[in-house]
C-alpha cells in the first residue's frame, strides 16, 4: 500500500459557485499529476546577463521528475485501476485516465457538478489526497481559473492609437523587429480568423507579417466564435505581431481550467519546436481564489521558464487594487504575482504627435471602464531584487511581493485599435500591456544576441532611468510616486533606454 500524504490546506470555494448534484458520468476523465522535482531545490534562474546554466538535457537530469518517484506513482495508478496516457520527466507530468469512480478513490474526493455564471462543469468540494511524490492532480477540478484581462470601452473613444504608434512613442530601438525570436502567447480560449490577421497587418502596412502558428494544449484549439475570448486573442495575437513582425507567434491554446492552464505554460517553457524566449499572459485571477495545489503547479512551470531562459510576462489585473474581489480588501492577480513573472500594469496615455504629453496611472472605476492592478502578494514573499524598491506592507501586514514591475497603456478610453470578425475596435486592458512587453523583450533578445531570461533583478537594479516614471494617481489602496510603486511598478517602457542599460550591465 502506497503511503499517501495529508491533503494540502488551502482549497477554495468561489462566490458563486453552486453545487448541483453528484457527477453522474461514467466517461472516463484525464488528469495531470505533477510530479515534485528530483532535487528539493528550485532551479535557479536565467537572470540577465547570465545566460542559461542548464541545457534542456541537464534540467531534465537535475530538475525533473525522479524515476523512482515516477516508478511509484506507476503503481499507485496500477493499484487503483488508472491507465498512463503519457509522462514526461522534464515537465515532471504523469498523465493519467480513469472512470470517475476509480479517480474518486484514489484521490480521495467526491466528484460532482457545480455551475458557476453560465458554465457547468465537474468540481470537488476539497483538496485531493495526494501521494508523497506528487505536488497537484489537475483535472479533477474543472472550474474556470482566469478571466482574460481586456476592458472594452463604454463609448467610442476619441483616442486610440495603434500599436507601431505605441512603440514609437515608447522608444521601442530602431533596427529591431524580433527577428529570430519567438513570442508564446497562452489562451485560454476562444480563436482566431487567418483573414483578420492578413487585413489587420496589411492595414498598417506590415509587407511581412509574422508567421502565427497554433499548439493545440490538452485538448485547446483555435476556436474563433467564442465572444469575448476572441477580443482576447485578437489583441494579444495582433499588438505582439505587429510590434514584432520579425518573431514567430506560437499561440498555445488551452482550456480554462488548471489543468490547462498549467499544461500551457509548462508546454510553451520546455517547448523544443517553436522555443520560445518570451511568453505573454493575459489571463489570471485573484491569487487567494486560487486552489494552494494548483497554484503551486503553475509556479513550478514559471520557475522552469526562467531557468531556461524564458522570460514570463502578465496582465496584473483590470479591476484596481481589490482585483474585482467583493470584499473591500486589496488583492493581486495570479499568475501577475509569481516573482517569476514580470507583472504588466496600466496607464492612461495621451499623445500629441510622435511625444506623449500625459500619462498617468489607469484609474477610470468612476465611470465603470476599469483600473490597473497592483499591490501586494499575500502568498509570495519578497524577492530579493524587490528589497530596496520600498513596497508596502500586505494588508495583513507581512512583506510580500509587489505588484507590478512594470506598465503601458491601457485605459480603453486611450486603447489599441484592433481587428477582430472583420469589424475595427478600440480595446484597453492590462491584457493589451502584456503583449506590448512581449515584442519588446523580444526586439531586445535579437539586439542583445541572447535571451534577458529572468529580467527582474536587471531592471530593479537599473530602476526608474530606463522608464517613464508614472507619479500621478492611484489604483485605490496605492498611490503613484516617484520610482516603484503598486500602480505602475517602474513605469511604461522607454525601449532604447532600457537596451543602453542591459547592454551595459557586465556579464557575471
Amino acid at each position: 500500500m502506497i503511503q499517501q500524504a495529508k491533503r494540502p490546506s488551502h482549497w477554495t470555494t468561489p462566490e458563486g459557485m453552486k453545487y448541483l448534484g453528484p457527477h453522474d458520468s461514467n466517461e472516463p476523465m484525464d488528469v495531470t499529476v505533477v510530479l515534485r522535482r528530483r532535487s528539493d531545490a528550485a532551479p535557479t534562474p536565467a537572470q540577465w546577463p547570465q545566460t542559461p546554466r542548464l541545457t534542456r538535457i541537464q534540467f531534465a537530469e537535475q530538475h525533473g521528475a525522479d524515476p523512482a518517484d515516477v516508478e511509484s506513482l506507476r503503481g499507485f495508478a496500477h493499484q487503483h485501476g488508472l491507465t498512463e496516457t503519457g509522462y514526461d520527466q522534464r515537465r515532471r507530468v504523469l498523465h493519467l485516465r480513469g472512470t470517475p469512480t476509480a479517480l474518486e478513490q484514489a484521490f480521495g474526493v467526491s466528484l460532482g457538478t457545480y455551475q458557476m455564471d453560465d458554465c457547468t462543469f465537474v468540481g470537488c468540494g476539497h483538496a485531493p489526497t495526494l501521494p508523497p511524490e506528487a505536488i497537484a492532480v489537475l483535472g479533477l477540478d474543472r472550474r474556470p481559473v482566469a478571466s482574460p484581462h481586456f476592458r472594452l470601452p463604454r463609448a467610442q473613444p476619441a483616442t486610440s492609437y495603434t500599436p507601431l504608434q505605441l512603440g514609437q512613442l515608447y522608444a521601442f530601438p530602431n533596427g529591431t523587429d524580433g527577428s529570430g525570436q519567438t513570442i508564446g502567447i497562452i489562451e485560454l480560449g476562444g480563436g482566431y480568423t487567418s483573414s483578420d490577421l492578413s487585413q489587420y497587418f496589411s492595414s498598417l502596412g506590415i509587407s511581412k507579417p509574422p508567421k502565427v502558428v497554433d499548439v493545440s494544449v490538452a485538448g485547446g484549439q483555435n476556436q474563433p466564435g467564442s465572444g469575448d475570448a476572441d477580443i482576447e486573442v485578437a489583441l494579444d495575437i495582433e499588438v505582439a505581431g505587429a510590434l514584432a513582425p520579425g518573431a514567430t507567434i506560437a499561440v498555445y491554446f488551452a482550456p480554462n481550467t488548471d489543468q490547462g492552464f498549467y499544461e500551457a505554460i509548462s508546454q510553451a517553457a520546455h517547448d523544443t519546436t517553436y522555443k520560445p524566449s518570451v511568453i505573454s499572459i493575459s489571463w489570471g485571477g485573484p491569487e487567494d481564489s486560487w486552489n494552494g495545489p494548483s497554484r503551486s503547479a503553475l509556479e513550478t512551470a514559471m520557475q522552469d521558464a526562467a531557468a531556461l531562459g524564458v522570460t514570463v510576462i502578465s496582465a496584473a489585473g483590470d479591476n484596481g487594487s481589490g482585483d474585482g474581489v467583493s470584499d473591500g480588501q486589496p488583492h493581486v492577480d495570479f499568475p501577475a504575482s509569481s516573482p517569476y513573472s514580470l507583472a504588466c500594469g496600466g496607464t492612461t496615455l495621451t499623445a500629441n504627435g510622435q511625444s506623449i504629453t500625459s500619462e498617468v496611472v489607469w484609474n477610470e472605476t468612476a465611470n465603470n471602464e476599469g483600473a490597473t492592478g497592483g499591490g501586494v502578494s499575500i502568498e509570495f514573499p519578497l524577492p530579493s531584487w524587490q528589497q530596496n524598491a520600498k513596497v508596502p506592507a500586505a494588508p495583513s501586514g507581512s512583506t510580500g511581493r509587489g505588484v507590478p514591475d512594470v506598465a503601458g497603456n491601457a485605459d480603453p478610453s486611450t486603447g489599441y485599435q484592433i481587428l477582430v470578425g472583420g469589424q475595427t475596435q478600440a480595446i484597453g486592458g492590462t491584457s493589451a500591456v502584456a503583449p506590448l512587453w512581449a515584442a519588446l523583450i523580444a526586439r531586445l533578445n535579437q539586439k542583445l544576441g541572447k535571451p534577458v531570461g529572468d529580467v527582474h533583478a536587471a531592471i530593479y537594479q537599473i530602476g526608474a532611468s530606463a522608464f517613464r516614471d508614472i507619479t500621478q494617481g492611484d489604483n485605490g489602496t496605492y498611490q503613484a510616486a516617484a520610482g516603484w510603486d503598486a500602480c505602475t511598478g517602474w513605469g511604461s517602457p522607454n525601449g532604447q533606454a532600457l537596451l543602453d542599460a542591459l547592454s551595459r550591465q557586465p556579464s557575471a
